[in-house]
Formats: C-alpha cells, sequence, structure tokens
C-alpha cells in the first residue's frame, strides 16, 4: 500500500557552507503540486529544485544545477520510501564552496530523504465520488448522515430536491449507501 505526507514538512540542514531546505507536502493533483511549488519557492535563493510524484506521473527540476543532481535525486528519495501523491522542494543557499556532481546528489536527495523520514505518513486510500438526488423531506436525515461520518458533500438545490456529491473512501462505498437508503426510506435517486 502506498504512503503520503499527513501534513507538511519542513526540515534544513547545512553541508559545506550551503544552506538546503527542504520542504515537503501531499498533493492530489498537478495543479496543487505547482502552486506548492510556486508558493514556497524562495526567489532570492540560488537554487530552488524539486520533484513531485502523483501516481504515474512524476516531474524534477535541477533549476541550473548541473544536470541530474538536485531533481532526480530528489524524485529517488521519493519513491525510496513508497510515497506517493507527494511534492518535494530543496532551496539552496550557496555557501561558496562547491560540491561537486556526487556531492551535490548526496545532498540534495539527502535533505530530501531526510525531510520525509521525520514526515507523519497516512495510507493513501482510494476515493470514489458518489452523486445522489434527495427530495427535500429526506434532507435532515441525509445532512445527520453525514455529520455521523464526518463527511463533507457539495449541495445543489434543483426542483425536485437537493443534489448531493461527495468523495468518500472506496472500502466505505457499500456501507455509506445502505446507511442512506436506510436513513431515507429508499428515498434516493443515484446518479
Amino acid at each position: 500500500m502506498s504512503l503520503t505526507l499527513a501534513d507538511k514538512v519542513v526540515y534544513e540542514e547545512e553541508i559545506q557552507k550551503s544552506r538546503f531546505i527542504a520542504k515537503a507536502a501531499p498533493v492530489a493533483s498537478e495543479e496543487e503540486a505547482l502552486a506548492f511549488l510556486a508558493e514556497n519557492r524562495e526567489p532570492e535563493a540560488t537554487h530552488n529544485c524539486y520533484a513531485y510524484k502523483i501516481g504515474l506521473l512524476y516531474r524534477f527540476s535541477d533549476d541550473g544545477e548541473p544536470s541530474g543532481t538536485a531533481g532526480r535525486p530528489i524524485l529517488h528519495a521519493i519513491e525510496a520510501q513508497g510515497l506517493d501523491r507527494v511534492a518535494v522542494l530543496v532551496v539552496r543557499y550557496f555557501g561558496g564552496v562547491k560540491l561537486g556532481a556526487g556531492g551535490l546528489v548526496r545532498a540534495y536527495g539527502g535533505v530530501a530523504a531526510e525531510a520525509l523520514r521525520r514526515a507523519p505518513k497516512v495510507p493513501l486510500v482510494e476515493r470514489v465520488e458518489l452523486a445522489f438526488l434527495v427530495p427535500f423531506a429526506e434532507v435532515g436525515r441525509v445532512y445527520a448522515l453525514l455529520e455521523a461520518r464526518a463527511l463533507k458533500a457539495e449541495e445543489t438545490y434543483t426542483p425536485e430536491g437537493v443534489r448531493f456529491a461527495l468523495l468518500l473512501p472506496k472500502p466505505e462505498r457499500e456501507s455509506f449507501l445502505r446507511a442512506l437508503l436506510d436513513a431515507t426510506r429508499g428515498q434516493v435517486a443515484l446518479e
């Protein structure tokens, strides 16, 4: 089973007078990964190198470092820990000492790996979308069911009732449908 990060994490280390700051976060899409990278990059830094992995999609950047010395080691750190849906940005402030290609690979990969090791992780649960229409008379029961299961739904009002759309962990779909049918006395139209 794949894991992802439970929350954002930041780890900083000084290597040969250069300051390396690794910032990692869980991301659900490429757009979310790009937004995280844009929000957390430090324009005044010498380099902002990154990698992200979302399912089969992955990207990395060396941001001016020699090819293959920054982005790929960061991606390797993500994959080596069995993580998915994760973005990692490593910011470098150059300290005056050249590290060489091997030193850069060890520095970027090591700082990224340490940040990911320190981050709290959660299992990656596949989610499925569920949409249904409920007559107005049954809406209160649906609200109670959603609240009891701590679920959030998108609501749309129609002339026939309220349309609910939500994402559920795949293993919970069937039990939620049974509870929904019981709560509304079968007055549900699944989409």
